[in-house]
């Protein structure tokens, strides 16, 4: 058995279902997992190295507080303003100018409900190219991209001053191509939405691609601004209007259907993988979906994820950081202290937590932690491990 768990670990990391079949495998040779207190020592007895052991018992605990929130897009990116309708490159301008009589340069028609013989002469449309130039008849190369209209407006007059009688300039950004934003994913019909100085929002991308396929709470929304990604639940941009921020040039925003779930394993109801919902979930209402606990050590429940390693500044040197920037750790629940479970209301399960519940302190760490750390940790460092002890 012990040949088996070893020849396991240096395997390549597996799919979550394998992982449970081996453990499940596991426990027919030996009946009973890991104890409480194997775990709590993992870091002082080198059982793994790396990992960091922290307890939730204090309900007021700083570190509950500051793991708590999920990122969130009016935190992550701030609120914005409408963009105004500035010009940019690739957009196409329609500009017409007018004449008072007699017309000396345009020789237009007449307009009606207009001063009588004035004179408008509606010009093709402008494509504002790589220069951000466009180029006007007896007005010459006007810049465009990163002005507004009315600044384009008032440069062709003022060129046309001498030269023309007393003329006006509308113009018209007839196709925006430069201040767009995509909404692409589970949503009816994928799109590139124009922004005006309106200021569309997160939503108004979503309801202008026809809405979402799925039902909003299965929705996940992730928003891609400037090489950052944050991703929220949809409901929970719906219920704060804080996160429903106006977007940006460039933007993208992806619906994803993408249910969240978590692991359980040890002495709970099922040993299986849980769903949930994208609005989240607390680890109280995760041990109520587990069926609660068997014949387990109320001390010895245990959640496994990847957090971030800027909130262990005093981690020591063997503390394991991946590519990603995060670190192991391993979060401790007594059960048996009453404030625990006011803590379990608070501390929110996120996607692809694992929940160990311990039902005997004498059993070998390895058995489970060593099968654990195989998908987590490079696995030089899980033979490092299982070979001192």
């Amino acid at each position: 058995m012990n040949r088996l768990i070893q020849q396991e670990t240096k395997r390549p990391r597996r799919h979550a279902a394998a992982l449970l079949a081996l453990l499940m495998l596991t426990s027919a040779c030996t009946s009973v997992g890991p104890g409480r207190q194997r775990i709590l020592n993992a870091p002082e007895k080198s059982s793994i190295r790396g990992i960091e052991v922290i307890n939730l018992e204090d309900g007021n605990s700083p570190y509950l507080t500051s793991v708590q929130p999920a990122p969130d897009f009016a935190t992550s990116f701030g609120q914005s303003v409408p963009i105004g309708q500035f010009i940019g490159k690739g957009d196409t301008l329609q500009i017409a100018i007018w004449e008072a009589p007699p017309a000396v340069l345009f020789g237009g028609v007449t307009v009606p409900g207009t001063v009588t013989g004035s004179q408008g002469t509606p010009l093709p449309d402008f494509l504002v190219g790589d220069s951000g130039m466009i180029s006007v008849p007896f007005a010459g190369s006007i810049q465009a991209a990163g002005r507004t209209l009315t600044q384009i407006e008032q440069d062709i007059a003022a060129r046309l001053r001498n030269k023309a009688h007393l003329p006006q300039v509308t113009a018209r950004l007839a196709q925006n191509a430069a201040s767009t934003a995509t909404v692409v994913g589970e949503v009816t019909a994928s799109v590139r939405m124009p922004l005006t100085a309106k200021g569309e929002t997160i939503l108004d991308g979503i309801a202008a691609s026809g809405g979402t396929r799925q039902l909003a709470d299965k929705i996940t929304v992730q928003l891609t601004r400037n090489g950052q990604s944050v991703m929220m639940p949809l409901q929970s941009v719906i219920r704060d209007p804080r996160q429903n921020i106006i977007l940006r040039p460039g933007d993208v925003v992806t619906a994803l259907f993408q249910p969240f779930s978590f692991t359980t394993l040890g002495a709970v109801k099922q040993n299986a993988e849980v769903p949930f919902e994208s609005t989240g979930l607390t680890l109280s209402q995760a041990m109520g979906r587990a069926g609660g606990l068997l014949s387990a050590d109320p001390k010895g429940v245990f959640i496994f994820r990847w957090e971030d390693a800027a909130l262990f500044p005093n981690r020591t040197a063997e503390t394991i950081v991946n590519a990603e920037g995060k670190v192991p750790v391993i979060f401790r629940v007594d059960m048996k202290n009453p404030s625990t479970y006011f803590t379990m209301q608070r501390f929110q399960i996120r996607d692809k937590d694992v929940i160990y519940v311990a039902n005997s302190p004498i059993s070998e760490f390895q058995r489970f932690v060593g099968i654990m750390a195989s998908t987590i940790i490079p696995v030089v460092s899980v033979d490092n491990a299982l070979s001192r002890n």
